[in-house]
């Protein structure tokens, strides 16, 4: 079995990621730290050098060739990768894949977010707080029936990380 993390940016997919990981015995894989890696350029520089649409399409390129032929793996994708290029669907269809989703509302991301916008490239430009916090809840209505079609929804509001990785091990087996 394979585990996908998923949820907006900063909902903690990547810190949960390895500790769960680490946790099951299972490797652990940032598809952003993949891009990365393959593109030779940050995710700041690639959306700033070849724009979101050339980010998003090797997203999707990195997302299957992550998937293929793993097992024990737990996944942590970007903010956005279950929303474009059919993401969700290449997820939802492998017997292989448990989806969970790790919900976080839009007070916990902003106050998560606020003092790390530069490293973020679709808010570095967001200027207030409340604009921010306007942004975030746009796009997480809009991203919402994305995140929702995942197999678990673990909040992550008002939880630490080690009982997060409870829940998710006690929903899990």
């Amino acid at each position: 079995m394979n585990i996908v993390l998923l949820g907006y940016m900063a909902s903690g997919k990547t810190s949960v990621g390895r500790l769960l990981a680490k946790n099951l015995g299972y490797s652990f894989i940032d598809l952003d730290d993949v891009i990365v890696e393959n593109e030779k350029s940050s995710i700041q520089d690639i959306f700033k050098l070849k724009g979101e649409i050339y980010f998003r399409k090797k997203e999707s390129y990195y997302l299957k060739k992550v998937l293929e032929n793993k097992d024990k793996m737990v996944l942590s994708l970007g903010g956005g990768t279950p929303c474009y290029a059919n993401n969700i669907n290449l997820l939802k269809g492998s017997k292989n894949i448990t989806t969970i989703y790790l919900k976080s509302s839009i007070k916990t991301i902003v106050k998560r977010l606020k003092n790390e916008k530069q490293a973020r490239p679709l808010i570095s430009h967001i200027e207030t707080e409340a604009l921010l916090q306007e942004f975030i809840a746009k796009h997480m209505f809009e991203r919402s029936p994305f995140y929702s079609q995942a197999n678990l929804v673990v909040s992550t509001d008002d939880k630490n990380i080690n009982e997060i990785i409870e829940a998710i091990i006690f929903d899990l087996f």
